[in-house]
């Protein structure tokens, strides 16, 4: 890659960091605003039950009604070239 591309790729990197930051200024604030209301927070248990249990959960539900659902009858793995029956074939040469 030439300079003039270096310097391009350089340039975009870096407005497009700036603006990142200046976008989530907002998210970084300490004070509350009015009518602000947060609530309790969550704990360690709650949270990963949330966040790492639930969509685990319903993975494998999805998971498995495609599996048991599934109307199709190919369920047998294709042979490999040169074998015949799943046996292998010595070959010639």
């Amino acid at each position: 890659m030439d300079k003039k591309n270096a310097l391009r790729a350089g340039a975009l990197a870096a407005g497009t960091t700036l603006m990142m930051l200046l976008m989530t200024s907002p998210a970084l604030a300490l004070t509350r605003d009015d009518g602000d209301d947060p609530g309790k927070g969550l704990s360690v248990a709650e949270t990963l039950g949330l966040y790492v249990l639930t969509p685990l959960a319903l993975f494998a539900i999805i998971a498995g009604l495609v599996f048991v659902l599934d109307k199709s009858k190919d369920r047998e793995p294709k042979a490999e070239s040169g074998t015949r029956t799943g046996k292998a074939v010595d070959a010639k040469v």
